[in-house]
């Protein structure tokens, strides 16, 4: 996982710790790995931001020792690195869904992003996630535009032991949204899960049905899916739904065969939302939180 960005990250450190920390030093090599990060999906404003607070940092640090620099390097890195990865307002998914409970109603997900991303599989996992952490759960079949999409969903919830409230294919998506959250509510259910349908960011008038879907369900969490395969096009995609819709946290799929790992540092410094949950395999129980500590602490080992 990541073993490409693994490698960029390992090379910096061994150039700058072989080099006197002075600006004339510092720029081609910062230049060079400004590259590096392009090459392995990084936005160009984010590998800006990261060689551009390296270079604060660094030039001009008296140290001679070269343990003593490694040291240096690493850790301002990994600081670096931790401010592009820090949002405004972390979600505790958990502590959240614990406090709709007192107020007896259910919490509302919502998920979007666009075909192929793996969304309605993620569904199952997190699906799967909540009830390992106690709590009760109903989907919402509301892609009701993709042929077989309803199935899917059902299929993934015969396998939960979990139910699916649907309509037929061409009804109002914001109308079975609806529908389940009063299931939810009348039956003591704790979290709704929405499928919505994938489309492209581009297409204005399913991005407007979208909009529709959350002004009437008015869910306390948009979760942004994305394809951590797709590299730069998985900043555009996010910036496009968050300028659309707004989202409230991003999942990344597909991440165990993602050999570059730009998208992961990428989506959140570009949103300013935090990444919920990585994909890292195929089953349900294939779900990680993301711990932007533990995550950085990987790259960088």
């Amino acid at each position: 996982m990541f073993e490409k960005l693994k490698s960029g990250f390992k090379n910096l450190v061994t150039k700058v710790t072989t080099t006197e920390l002075k600006a004339d030093n510092l720029n081609p090599i910062l230049s060079d790995f400004k590259m590096n990060l392009a090459e392995n999906d990084v936005a160009f404003p984010v590998a800006d931001k990261i060689c551009d607070e390296l270079e604060k940092r660094l030039t001009g640090s008296p140290i001679k020792r070269l343990d003593d620099r490694k040291q240096l390097v690493e850790d301002n890195l990994r600081q670096v690195l931790l401010d592009v990865l820090k949002t405004d307002k972390p979600v505790d998914l958990l502590t959240k869904i614990s406090e709709k409970r007192k107020q007896t109603e259910p919490y509302v997900l919502m998920f979007v992003g666009i075909n192929g991303t793996g969304k309605t599989t993620t569904i199952a996992k997190v699906a799967q996630f909540l009830r390992e952490k106690g709590h009760s759960v109903v989907l919402a079949g509301a892609d009701t535009y993709r042929a077989g999409s309803i199935e899917q969903l059902e299929e993934h919830a015969h396998r939960l032991g979990v139910r699916v409230i649907k309509h037929t294919y061409g009804a109002d998506p914001a109308a079975v949204a609806f529908d389940t959250i009063n299931h939810a509510r009348a039956h003591g259910i704790h979290v709704v899960l929405i499928d919505t349908a994938g489309r492209m960011q581009t297409n204005q008038n399913l991005m407007n049905e979208l909009v529709k879907v959350k002004r009437i369900v008015k869910p306390d969490l948009v979760i942004f899916t994305v394809d951590s395969l797709i590299g730069n096009d998985a900043v555009m995609q996010a910036e496009e739904f968050n300028s659309a819709i707004g989202i409230d946290a991003t999942i990344l799929t597909k991440v165990d065969a993602d050999v570059k790992g730009g998208s992961s540092l990428s989506v959140t410094f570009v949103t300013k939302k935090p990444i919920l949950f990585i994909g890292v395999g195929q089953t349900y129980k294939d779900l990680e939180t993301f711990d932007p500590e533990k995550f950085v602490k990987m790259i960088l080992r």
